[in-house]
C-alpha cells in the first residue's frame, strides 16, 4: 500500500473510497475538523435511537392483536433490516474515533460489512413492495384480500431477503484488513479490480436508482388516481384522502432526502474511476466531504421510519396505546374500526372501503328489518292456531 493513497470513509456500505494519486502527490489529505469527535457521537445517537425505535415497531407490530395488513408484515421487516443496520455501527464508531484505525479482526470487517449491506439492500427492496401493494390496490383495484394471503406474503419476503443476501456476497468477499501504516489497519473494499467497480456500479444502479425510480413511478399513479377523484366520497373521505397524500409525500421525500445526495456522490467517484478520470484536488475534496456529509444523511434514514408511523399513522398510534393499557379489545377498534385506522395502507383505496362500508351498512339495515318482520309473522301464526 503506497504512502500517495488516500483513504475516504464510505459511511453507508462501510468502505474505504481509495484514490490513487500517482498524477496528483500534491493532494493533502481530507479531514473534516474534529471528525473523530462528532462522528462517534453521530453513530452512537443514531445507534440509540434506532435500536429503541425499531424495536419497539417490531413490539407493536408483533403484539396479539387483530389480523394484521399486509403493510404491516413489509413494516416489521423493514425494522428488522434498519435494527440489524444500526447494531454494527458501534464497531464503525470506534474506528472512526480512531481516525478509521479498525482495531477489530478480520473476520469482524468482513461479517459486519455484509450485514450492513443485507440490510441496506432490503431496506430498499421492502420500500419497493409497499409502494407495488398501495398501487396494485389504489391504482389498479386489486382486492387486498387477495395481497393478504399468508403463502404470497412468505414469498414475496423470501425472496426480497434471498436477494438480499446474495446481491450482499460482493461485500464479504471483497472486504478485508490492510495495513495503511505501522499501526494503522483499515476495513476496506478491493479497488483495484475493474469487474468489482463495474459490479459496483451494476449494483447500485439495481438497488437504487431503479427502485427508486418505481416507486416514484407507483406513488405518482397514486397521487394522479386520488387528484381524479377529488371531491368525491363525502367530507370524512375527502379528509382520509388529504391525510393519504401527506403520507405519501413524507415517505418519498424522507427517502430520496435521505439516499439520493450520497449515492449521486459515489456514482460519480465509481465512474471516475472506471474511466480513468483524473479529477483535480479541489474535485476530489468536494466529493469526500460531499461524500461523508451525504452518508451521515443517509444514517437517517434508519431511525425515521418509527417517528414518522408513530405521527402519521394513526392504526400505529391505537396499537400503541392498546399494549400501554392492557386491553386489546381497545386494540381492536383502533386497528379495524376507526375512520383513519388504516392510513398508512388501506385509507389510500378509501373509494373501496367506502362502497364495501355501504354495502356493510346495506346488509345490517335489512336484517334489522326483517327480525321485527319474522316476530310480527309467528305472533299472528299461534293467533290463528288459537
Amino acid at each position: 500500500m503506497e504512502d500517495g493513497d488516500i483513504y475516504e470513509y464510505d459511511h453507508t456500505t462501510f468502505t474505504y473510497v481509495q484514490y490513487d494519486l500517482e498524477n496528483l502527490t500534491d493532494c493533502p489529505d481530507v479531514q473534516l475538523p474534529l471528525s473523530d469527535i462528532y462522528l462517534p457521537a453521530f453513530y452512537f445517537i443514531i445507534f440509540f435511537i434506532g435500536v429503541s425505535g425499531n424495536f419497539f415497531v417490531i413490539w407493536v407490530m408483533c403484539g396479539k392483536h387483530r389480523r394484521s395488513r399486509l403493510v404491516d408484515t413489509f413494516i416489521v421487516n423493514l425494522a428488522a433490516a434498519d435494527l440489524v443496520f444500526v447494531v454494527t455501527l458501534p464497531l464503525w464508531a470506534v474506528s472512526a474515533a480512531h481516525l478509521h484505525h479498525w482495531p477489530f479482526s478480520d473476520g469482524m470487517c468482513k461479517f459486519s460489512s455484509y450485514i450492513i449491506a443485507v440490510n441496506r439492500l432490503s431496506n430498499i427492496f421492502f420500500l419497493t413492495c409497499m409502494s407495488v401493494d398501495r398501487y396494485l390496490v389504489v391504482v389498479r383495484m386489486m382486492d387486498s384480500r387477495y395481497l393478504k394471503r399468508g403463502q404470497l406474503i412468505r414469498v414475496v419476503c423470501g425472496v426480497v431477503w434471498a436477494s438480499s443476501f446474495i446481491l450482499g456476497i460482493p461485500s464479504l468477499v471483497y472486504r478485508r484488513v490492510v495495513h495503511k501504516e505501522e499501526n494503522t489497519k483499515l476495513c476496506v473494499e478491493d479497488k483495484e479490480s475493474t469487474m468489482f467497480q463495474g459490479l459496483s456500479l451494476v449494483t447500485l444502479f439495481l438497488t437504487f436508482f431503479l427502485p427508486v425510480s418505481f416507486i416514484l413511478f407507483c406513488y405518482g399513479s397514486i397521487l394522479t388516481r386520488l387528484q381524479k377523484q377529488n371531491g368525491v366520497g363525502g367530507s370524512r373521505t375527502e379528509a382520509r384522502r388529504r391525510h393519504s397524500v401527506k403520507m405519501v409525500f413524507t415517505i418519498i421525500a424522507v427517502f430520496v432526502v435521505s439516499w439520493v445526495p450520497f449515492n449521486f456522490f459515489k456514482s460519480i467517484l465509481i465512474i471516475s474511476k472506471l474511466w480513468a478520470v483524473i479529477l483535480s484536488c479541489e474535485t476530489k475534496s468536494l466529493l469526500a466531504r460531499g461524500l461523508i456529509l451525504s452518508s451521515c444523511l443517509a444514517f437517517l434514514n434508519s431511525c425515521a421510519n418509527p417517528i414518522i408511523y408513530i405521527f402519521l399513522d394513526h392504526s400505529f398510534r391505537g396499537r400503541v396505546n392498546a399494549l400501554l393499557q392492557g386491553c386489546p379489545g381497545e386494540q381492536n377498534g383502533h386497528a379495524a374500526g376507526g375512520p383513519s385506522s388504516n392510513s398508512f395502507s388501506d385509507s389510500v383505496s378509501w373509494l373501496s372501503l367506502t362502497r364495501n362500508r355501504t354495502k356493510s351498512m346495506s346488509r345490517t339495515s335489512q336484517l334489522e328489518v326483517t327480525k321485527p318482520i319474522s316476530s310480527g309473522q309467528q305472533v299472528k301464526q299461534q293467533s290463528g292456531q288459537h
